[in-house]
């Protein structure tokens, strides 16, 4: 009778590990962060989490939306990097971490975008902020429109720059998607990984708050946050062999803990998954026959990575298969589909990519066209 109640508890237990999902996840890693996200920065497939979505304050985290969307107008041609902008007395006026700017001080958008990502300046993200929207709540009010466009449930704004302030919240995961957006704008990843800077032609020297860039190889952003309310927090990006992670760790109780929670999350993830690729962006993938153009063949390329996430030991798991025209009239334009590339996981589909014609191709003249008939008829 004992051995058969041991049995059943044996096969209770047994089952339970069949249908019980993996450790949830604060279990697996030896973080101290009140909230966390691990997540793959190609699909967006969260890792580890805990507390997600939680509301908390994001601290100088927020300052990532404020660089997104000066890089989209960056990108869009609204304002160039060369640019001066002019700060006001309101951001003359900000405490916290800041470059100290006088009323009436120029400086180039680029300069001041560099003294956001690296020194966490919060009078230069009121600047930038009047520059591009006339002023500040304008600016905020931009900052909330493009937080529901981006499906983000757990975040508002305040302010564009992270100080506490009543209704100022945010969520590891949403702050997980803000960087996997961030990344869509080079120039975003470009100054956060600046490690030091000479602002005002070297009288004034930034460094920049995120040590991650020093300690951890591969750690190339993003934006660090710390007040008494928010503790300390870090939205961060590594990449290794193709693998891109993100990492979120907010209200890390001690100094400097923020860091050593990002690279516990960062050792998991790398220890545990790789990135099989097939294709980098750009990457020659086939070549198309042209006809009635100047040339007759045209290179095909990635619009983008060509891959997936795997587990390790499991990457005969990810296939891909390609399907792609054989032959196109002239005129061709750049970055016209020409193709596509599906990626599989266990005979799942799990991205599509496009291939694009690598270059335009104009077509040719009739002259030039009869001049290659003949030569194709009789020549070859």
């Amino acid at each position: 009778m004992l051995l058969r109640k041991w049995l059943a508890g044996l096969l209770v237990v047994f089952m339970l590990t069949l249908i019980t999902p993996p450790l949830a996840l604060g279990d697996e890693v030896d973080v101290k962060a009140d909230s966390f996200v691990l997540m793959d920065a190609d699909s967006g497939k969260v890792l580890l989490s805990k507390n997600e979505n939680k509301r908390l304050a994001p601290a100088s985290m927020t300052k990532l939306m404020t660089m997104i969307l000066a890089a989209e107008d960056l990108q869009a041609g609204k304002v160039k990097s060369g640019d001066k902008v002019i700060a006001s007395e309101e951001a003359w006026k900000l405490g916290g971490s800041q470059i100290y700017l006088e009323p009436g001080e120029e400086m180039t958008f680029e300069e001041m975008m560099i003294a956001i990502a690296v020194g966490s300046a919060n009078d230069a993200c009121v600047a930038v902020a009047e520059h591009l929207e006339g002023t500040h709540k304008n600016f905020i009010d931009r900052m909330n429109r493009k937080a529901r466009l981006m499906g983000l449930k757990n975040t508002h704004f305040v302010n564009s720059y992270g100080l506490p302030a009543e209704g100022h919240y945010s969520s590891a995961y949403d702050m997980a998607v803000m960087a996997r957006y961030a990344l869509n704008y080079p120039k975003i990843v470009e100054y956060t990984s600046i490690k030091e800077y000479n602002l005002r032609e070297g009288a004034f020297k930034l460094y920049n708050t995120n040590k991650l860039l020093w300690w951890y190889q591969g750690a190339d952003g993003l934006k660090t946050g710390w007040t008494n309310e928010a503790k300390y927090c870090l939205t961060a990006t590594v990449k290794r062999d193709g693998l891109r992670l993100i990492g979120v760790v907010m209200a890390t109780p001690e100094k400097s803990g923020h860091f050593r929670d990002s690279m516990q999350l960062f050792n998991y993830g790398f220890a545990q998954y790789t990135y099989k690729s097939f294709f980098s962006r750009n990457g020659v993938c086939g070549t198309v026959t042209v006809g009635k153009g100047i040339i007759d063949n045209i290179e095909v390329v990635a619009e983008e990575e060509v891959g997936s996430i795997v587990r390790k030991g499991q990457e005969k798991k990810i296939t891909m298969k390609k399907s792609q025209a054989n032959y196109v009239d002239a005129p061709v334009i750049k970055g016209q589909k020409l193709g596509e590339l599906k990626v599989y996981s266990d005979g799942n589909l799990v991205k599509e990519v496009n291939m694009i014609a690598a270059d335009d191709v104009d077509r040719c003249g009739i002259i030039r066209h009869l001049v290659k008939m003949f030569a194709e008829t009789y020549l070859l």
